[in-house]
This record gives C-alpha cells, sequence and structure tokens, in this order.
C-alpha cells in the first residue's frame, strides 16, 4: 500500500471526536453490566441474551451508517454538499421505517427467540421482559445511526459526539435509579435497565433530526422521499446487511451456546463479549476517520491519497491494538470483580480474557482497514470475506464447544479463528489497490 501521505491532524481531527461516540454506546452497556450484574447471575444472563439479541438487530442495520457515510463522503469530495446532506435526508427515512418494523417484528418473536437462545426458563423470562420494553428504542437507534453516516460523511465529528454523549450520558445517570430505585422506591429492575437505555436513544435521535432538517433547509434539499437515492442506498446496504448477518449468526450462536453451559458461563461471557465490543469500537475511531477521509479523497480523484491514508490507519490500528492487549492483560485482577460480585462468574471470566488480551493487535488492524474498505464503498469484498470467516472460522468452533464441552474456551477459540481470517483477507484487499476507484460515485 504506497501513495500520498495524509497529515496526522487531519486523521486526528476527524478520530478524536470519533472516539467518545464509539465509545459512548459499549461504555454505558458495561455501566448497565455493571448495575444489572447487582441484581444476580440470573438477570445478568437475561441481560445477556437479551442486550446480544437487540444490538445484533439494530447493528445489523449499520448500512445506514457506514454506507450513508461511503456515499455522503464522496459527494462532499466533490464539491457536492447538497446531495451529501441529501443522502442523510433519504437514509432517515429507511432507519424510521426499518426501526418501525423491527420494533413490530420483535415484540412478535421476542419469546420465542429469547427461549431458543435462553434456557427456555427464568434466563428467557428476564431476557424477554428486557427486549419487550428496549425495542422502543429501535426507530431511535437507527436514525441515530443515519445521523452519524451523513455527518462523518460531511466531515462533521463534533456534533454527533455532543449528540450520542447527551444521550448515553442521560441514560447513565438514571439507569441505577431506574432499576434499583431511590429512597422509598423499590424501582423495576431489569426493566429500568431498558427503560433507561429508551430514554437515552430518544433524545440522541432528537438531537439528529433537528440538525438533519436544519441542514437540508439551508440547502435548500428536499426533505421528502427520493426513490432514485433510496434505490442506490439499499443497493450498497443489501451487500453491507449480508455482512452484518454473518456478525449476528456469530454472536448469537456464541450467547445460545453459553447459555447451555449455565448461567455463570453465560454472565461471564457477557463481561468479556461487552469489553470486546467496547475496544472494537474505540479501535474504530480512526477507522471513522479513515472512511471520511478516504470516501472524499476518492470523491475528489485523489486515489493516491486513499492509498496512503490506508498504509498510515494500517499502523495507527496495530499500535492501538498493542497498547490494549497490554493494558487488559494487566487489568484482569482488578476489572471484573466491577462487573459482578459473583465468585462463580469470576472463576470463569479468565477462560475468555485471555483470547480477549491476545486478540487486540489483529482486532486493530483489521477494524482500522475495515474503516478504509467502508469508505470506498467496497461492500461487496467485505460481504465475501466476512462469511467466508464466519463459516470457516466463527461457527464451527462454537457448535464444536457445545458437543464437546468446551465451554467458553471453545467460543472464544471460534472468535479468534473469525478475527485470523479477517486479517489475510482485508490485508490483501488493501495491499493489492483494487478498492481505490476514484469518482463522485463507486462505479
Amino acid at each position: 500500500m504506497t501513495g500520498e501521505r495524509v497529515p496526522v491532524r487531519e486523521v486526528l481531527r476527524l478520530a478524536a471526536p470519533a472516539l467518545p461516540v464509539l465509545a459512548a454506546e459499549p461504555l454505558y452497556l458495561l455501566v448497565d453490566t455493571a448495575v444489572v450484574g447487582r441484581l444476580g447471575a440470573v438477570s445478568l444472563a437475561g441481560l445477556a441474551v437479551a442486550g446480544v439479541v437487540f444490538a445484533q438487530v439494530t447493528s445489523q442495520l449499520n448500512f445506514l451508517s457506514y454506507g450513508t457515510t461511503a456515499r455522503a463522503a464522496r459527494l462532499h469530495g466533490a464539491g457536492r454538499p447538497g446531495e451529501a446532506v441529501g443522502e442523510g435526508v433519504q437514509a432517515t427515512w429507511l432507519a424510521v421505517a426499518v426501526g418501525l418494523l423491527v420494533l413490530g417484528v420483535g415484540q412478535l418473536v421476542a419469546r420465542p427467540v429469547a427461549t431458543a437462545l435462553g434456557d427456555g426458563g427464568e434466563i428467557a423470562d428476564a431476557a424477554v421482559s428486557w427486549l419487550r420494553v428496549a425495542l422502543f428504542g429501535a426507530p431511535m437507534v437507527l436514525v441515530t445511526l443515519a445521523g452519524n453516516g451523513w455527518m462523518r460523511g460531511v466531515q462533521d465529528t463534533a456534533r454527533p459526539m455532543r449528540f450520542v454523549l447527551a444521550g448515553n450520558g442521560l441514560s447513565a445517570v438514571i439507569c441505577p435509579v431506574l432499576v434499583h430505585g431511590i429512597g422509598g422506591w423499590a424501582g423495576l429492575g431489569l426493566v429500568g435497565s431498558a427503560a433507561a437505555n429508551v430514554i437515552g436513544q430518544l433524545v440522541g435521535a432528537a438531537l439528529f433530526l433537528v440538525t438533519l432538517i436544519r441542514a437540508a433547509r439551508g440547502s435548500a434539499v428536499p426533505l421528502r422521499p427520493a426513490p432514485a437515492v433510496l434505490r442506490a442506498q439499499l443497493g450498497l446496504g443489501r451487500d453491507l446487511l449480508a455482512r452484518s448477518l454473518a456478525f449476528q449468526a456469530c454472536f448469537l450462536s456464541a450467547a445460545a451456546v453459553a447459555t447451555r453451559f449455565g448461567a455463570a458461563t453465560a454472565a461471564a461471557h457477557q463481561i468479556v463479549l461487552q469489553l470486546w465490543f467496547f475496544q472494537a469500537l474505540v479501535l474504530d475511531a480512526v477507522a471513522i476517520a479513515a472512511q471520511a477521509l478516504v470516501g472524499a479523497a476518492l470523491g475528489s480523484g485523489g486515489a493516491e491519497r486513499a492509498r496512503g491514508l490506508a498504509a498510515q490507519v494500517t499502523r495507527y490500528g496495530l499500535g492501538l491494538g498493542i497498547a490494549f492487549g497490554v493494558l487488559f492483560a494487566a487489568l484482569l485482577p482488578v476489572l471484573p470483580p466491577v462487573f459482578t460480585p459473583d465468585p462463580a462468574v469470576l472463576a470463569i471470566v479468565p477462560v475468555a480474557w485471555w483470547f480477549f488480551a491476545a486478540m487486540q493487535p489483529v482486532a486493530g488492524v483489521v477494524f482500522a482497514l475495515d474503516g478504509v474498505l467502508l469508505g470506498a464503498g467496497d461492500a461487496a469484498f467485505l460481504r465475501t470475506s466476512t462469511l467466508a470467516a464466519a463459516v470457516l472460522g466463527f461457527l464451527p468452533p462454537i457448535w464444536a464447544s457445545l458437543v464437546f464441552g468446551w465451554g467458553l474456551a471453545g467460543i472464544w477459540s471460534g472468535l479468534a479463528a473469525f478475527m485470523v481470517i479477517r486479517l489475510v483477507a482485508v490485508g490483501l484487499r488493501a495491499r493489492s489497490g483494487r478498492w481505490a476507484v476514484p469518482g463522485a460515485v463507486r462505479a
């Protein structure tokens, strides 16, 4: 990977505000995990099942963010800012429509899905109670994804940071009160966690909507649906959706297998998995900058500049990954007890923890190059390589661990194989340069 070098300040200008945005949701989930953990292993295991279901359903639709960034960034780089804002308008229409569909279907299937993934008893009951409330936040989550997408595309990551922190900060403050109560009020228990989620998501979505409407009016962009743009976004979204389905199948399978080994194993898996999601999105901060800069560079015809940026973010991702690996290895004795006092859960956590720490350098490179390829709109390659990594690397060890009783060791071996296969795939693709197709719209 060779090409023009992009000044570090350009990467930092976008990455620094993106970091709190990416970290806010997993940080809130860690707070949520710690708050719910005080209710006991069953509630925490119920949150593990329900949280994975909700997160995978909403993150499966991340084309509203990543696809919108790729398209808006190319238009921004080509000097067509009004059309870039228009991408945000159409993505928001998609977000509302799909969010309402998720809410309706989710209410219908919450019980059978929780029963299939849980134990069919107490864990499933806890998961259903959380899901039925949390699903009301789905439309707001998707509106926020669309808002982040178009604003990153026009290289504005500062305001999304404020919007996301406002919503998640409010949730973090009210979550302990709604779960455990205050004064003479006993609280709502696990359901209070879901209610806090919905309130925070409503605030964040409202801020993004107000900003979009103002930008559209300022650029004389119509707020009505545009079928041609919607079709183009759905075309890109198709490949990103297939990629997200691969992630969903893997993490839902991992949650289902973990619960079969009991509440303590499921709770330990939840703790380490939430930390994995946290560091994955933090490592993605540089990738978010790469998405915007790569898209803008290709939109203006700067293929050499885009290739140079790919080489830079690879180095940045590797450095951050090594730092995270060392940090989490050192934190094993002190961090898990923050999330639960249950000795049975704490005894199992180290099984997954060492996989988690060792994979950080690999993850740093993979997530950085994912950002480059997403910014270039290279969705078809990402779809195919992710599906291959899931089928060949992740899923076989997960289900074998159930058959042979490998527990968390088998589950996290699958995640390690998944990441190594993805590392090889995106590394070869980035080195080839075939992703660097210039133009306001990817051919």
